[in-house]
């Protein structure tokens, strides 16, 4: 790997409903297929995903901000913030950008977006990795509420108390889930200076309006998402990965694994939600060597 891939191209491409901000990186003479990055939140622009740059060594890397964040445009209408005009984004950035065929990353929200891409079964997507997936809201609930219940009881009580009462914009409340999300998000301390500035950058308008007014108050338009039942369809070869500490549990993890034909799971063990930040080197490494295994037509492409 090297330790700084050049930027290639960067600026503003029309999208439904706007314009969003992009970044490709490669280094020169790469030759392997590119990487298309997509970010979770909903409403957090990329910056947290920098490390998967060093993969720019043998691929082009291309980066964006969904609409509504970051330092795409940010319209005020909350029509916008629904998954099907995220998928046509999603088309449409491939389109213009030209990636013909192409490897797809989501983390998060974004293993929500790209699975239903997948689903319509575009034309030249070669790989897929789904990392901290959420496919089955209903999966997610339970263990968001597990995992509430591992907080201190004088915790779990400000949280109920606020979302009993509707005040989850509250400072009680916002102190009271940052107990929750160390433990399940971020388990570096301090938190490093990239998520802080994801955090600026962060729409909250998109969150609230597509999941909720936290990660275990999910009241958003999201909130019925189950596509567990399809994930037979998808004949890509796919990687899931996931922290042994992840909200989106190793257990959901494997069994999304278990419904899509072939795929191969990874749990990096001393990561949270963001396996990307807190084993970042490990986390490249997995993926790199996944993507050169589907272009290669490796045997060792198999379910582990």
């Amino acid at each position: 790997m090297i330790a700084a891939p050049i930027t290639r191209d960067e600026g503003l491409l029309e999208v439904p409903g706007g314009r969003v901000f992009y970044r490709v990186l490669a280094a020169p003479g790469v030759w392997g297929t590119p990487l298309l990055v997509v970010h979770g939140g909903p409403g957090s622009p990329h910056d947290y995903l920098g490390s998967l740059a060093t993969l720019a060594a043998e691929r082009p890397v291309v980066f964006y901000d969904q609409l509504g964040c970051g330092r795409s445009e940010r319209p005020a209408h909350a029509a916008l913030w629904r998954l099907d005009r995220f998928v046509a984004e999603l088309a449409a950035v491939r389109a213009g950008l030209g990636l013909d065929r192409v490897h797809l990353y989501g983390h998060s929200w974004g293993t929500m977006l790209v699975t239903e891409y997948v689903l319509g079964r575009p034309a030249g997507v070669a790989g897929l990795v789904l990392t901290s997936p959420c496919l089955s809201m209903r999966r997610v609930r339970q263990d968001m509420e597990a995992h509430k219940r591992e907080l201190p009881p004088v915790v779990q009580k400000i949280i109920e108390t606020h979302e009993a009462a509707g005040t989850t914009d509250s400072g009680e409340y916002r102190v009271a889930s940052m107990a929750f999300y160390q433990r399940r998000v971020c388990r570096l301390d301090p938190w490093p200076p990239v998520l802080q500035e994801t955090y600026a950058g962060w729409s909250m308008d998109v969150y609230r309006t597509m999941w909720g007014s936290s990660e275990f108050r999910i009241t958003g338009n999201l909130a019925g998402y189950e596509r567990a039942e399809r994930l037979g369809e998808i004949a890509t070869p796919t990687l899931l990965l996931c922290g042994q500490h992840d909200e989106m549990t190793p257990e959901a993890t494997r069994w999304y694994q278990s419904l899509i034909p072939g795929a191969e799971c990874v749990v990096f063990e001393r990561s949270a939600h963001l396996a990307m930040l807190e084993e970042p080197s490990l986390h490249s490494e997995v993926v790199a060597g996944f993507l050169r295994r589907t272009e290669g037509g490796d045997p060792a492409w198999r379910s582990t």
